[in-house]
């Protein structure tokens, strides 16, 4: 009864308008995958949590805890790149482990959030020494997942959103010792313009672009807002374009870059990596189906996507995503 109780409230909250949307657009570009899709990001309470462990902070107990409850190990050793300091545990059942809550000069044990975010840190590949560039990095939880897997050289986290912004810096601070946080920067840049400002400066980009957030924006509590956003989402592929260009520039050649999004939306995720390819005489796709085939039995994909990218599509049981990520390599200067 309970549970009746919260579908009711929940489903009550989805923006109907937002959905109608979704529902032509995607029926046309998703097809038959759509129907099991839309399910999922109506059905809150069969989302799922991931907890990533922060190998700064390890509490002895945690990981039995973890186990106790039915927590596994999400990838497997298998994988292309997988550090051993990286450690995230998902379970199949819905719910989410207990958030800890910010306390200055203690550093949080684990991250939550959605395992298919990690996929665009794991295909990055950041190795020891490398410097790294987190375009759109609020509110933290990639350059937190970056920092597990590596020591950059320099680590440049950057925001444009001020509130955004400060959220980003209260993650990281939460996460990252004394020591690692002299390698970070966090600046609030237009990342439009990074590109001009540091050229071929990094070896490593990662644009976790702004994206129409279908997960979020299915709960619009203000359909005024959501007509909105609606009539603007036509714009954000422009701004993911100007985003990655950038960030084309901001990589020296020889240096890859990770594009990703939240959204299901073709127009902002291969029409953009298209559009790049297209445009940028100097950057080449890079095969990511080595990964995607390591962790399928993690993450449910939209097949016949091509072998630079992947889509993860929530399921039930495997709720994680959406989630486009897409590897891009500068192969000379521009």
């Amino acid at each position: 009864n309970l549970e009746k109780k919260a579908k009711g409230k929940l489903q009550k909250r989805i923006c109907q308008v937002v959905l109608d949307h979704f529902e032509k657009q995607y029926t046309a570009e998703l097809g038959d995958a759509w129907s099991s899709v839309r399910d999922v990001l109506t059905s809150p309470w069969c989302w799922q949590h991931a907890v990533l462990l922060n190998r700064f902070s390890q509490s002895p107990g945690l990981e039995s805890s973890l186990a106790e409850q039915g927590y596994h190990h999400a990838f497997p050793t298998a994988l292309p790149y997988l550090p051993t300091a990286f450690r995230c545990y998902t379970r199949t059942a819905p719910g989410r482990f207990p958030a800890q809550k910010h306390q200055p000069g203690r550093l949080k044990e684990y991250y939550l959030l959605n395992a298919a975010s990690l996929l665009p840190v794991l295909a990055l590949e950041v190795k020891d020494g490398e410097d790294v560039l987190d375009l759109c990095a609020a509110p933290g939880g990639k350059s937190v997942a970056i920092l597990q897997c590596a020591c950059p050289g320099h680590f440049h986290c950057n925001e444009y959103d001020d509130l955004r912004s400060r959220w980003l810096e209260q993650t990281i601070e939460s996460f990252i010792p004394d020591p690692f946080l002299k390698l970070v920067t966090v600046s609030k840049l237009d990342g439009r313009q990074i590109g001009d400002l540091q050229p071929e400066f990094y070896d490593k980009v990662l644009v976790d672009a702004p994206c129409s957030n279908d997960r979020s924006w299915l709960f619009s509590a203000d359909p005024q807002q959501a007509v909105l956003r609606l009539m603007q989402r036509k714009e954000l592929s422009s701004l993911q374009f100007q985003l990655l260009r950038s960030a084309v520039q901001a990589l020296r050649p020889g240096g890859s870059l990770v594009y990703s999004t939240c959204t299901l939306s073709r127009a902002e995720n291969s029409d953009v990596i298209s559009l790049i390819l297209s445009s940028c005489r100097n950057v080449m796709p890079v095969d990511i189906s080595g990964m995607a085939r390591g962790v399928s039995q993690e993450f449910t994909f939209l097949s016949g996507m091509q072998q630079h990218e992947l889509l993860v599509l929530p399921e039930k049981g495997r709720a994680w995503g959406p989630m486009y990520v897409a590897k891009l390599k500068k192969v000379s200067s521009s």
